[in-house]
């Protein structure tokens, strides 16, 4: 029986996309044979990072469809809070939870999707509660959970200082690790945990003799 090819991982990115947040979560998704593409605003015209790395994306958001699509995930930027430029991710959010295809979002970007409303009715987490409680049209507050990550359904949000937490939710909606290895998986990159290695290593062992 032929498996089903997995459809990409969708990266936003945008001028001023904080570069951090998101390097464990695509660098991890490769390695375990997701493929990545990058989602900038228009065709053709590359963006900077906010750490001065120059991407050229690999599709338009006018292109992207949810069906296409196992994932977006928006990134944080600082022109999350500089006005209304990036309101078209966050429009395309919309559509991808609307059709059921997951979103993660972190930082800055969960002001976006507070502005488009799509936190109002979710368990979400940010920077600081207060953070979106001064986002126009945000009618969520009593859904705010402090946390490091937070995962309601198809939607994850995280704060900017949380990238592995962040990553941990995306891998786990993904079915990326299995259950204990996801958590020495995050015991080592966020607790630098010695005993998370060996688990991490029988799991590659196991892979590879899999052919994984």
């Amino acid at each position: 029986m032929t498996e089903t090819p997995r459809k990409p991982v969708h990266l936003a990115v945008y001028d001023t996309y904080a570069d951090w947040e998101t390097g464990h979560t695509t660098a991890h998704l490769t390695q375990h044979g997701h493929e990545v593409r990058t989602v900038g605003p228009a065709a053709g015209e590359p963006v900077t990072t906010m750490g001065g790395v120059r991407i050229q994306p690999d599709l338009a958001l006018a292109g992207l469809r949810p069906e296409d699509s196992s994932l977006l995930i928006l990134t944080g930027a600082s022109l999350w809070d500089a006005g209304d430029a990036l309101a078209p991710f966050a429009a395309k959010a919309r559509e991808f939870l609307a059709a059921g295809v997951p979103v993660a979002a972190i930082c800055g970007a969960t002001a976006g999707l507070a502005r488009e409303g799509l936190l109002d009715d979710r368990a979400h987490t940010s920077a600081v509660s207060f953070y979106l409680a001064g986002q126009p049209g945000y009618g969520g507050a009593r859904h705010y959970v402090e946390a490091d990550a937070v995962t309601d359904g198809d939607l994850i949000t995280a704060g900017p200082t949380d990238p592995v937490a962040f990553a941990r939710e995306v891998f786990a909606r993904l079915d990326v690790y299995k259950p204990d290895v996801l958590d020495a998986w995050y015991r080592l990159f966020h607790d630098s945990d010695p005993s998370a290695y060996p688990v991490l290593m029988a799991a590659e062992e196991e892979e590879a003799a899999n052919g994984v």
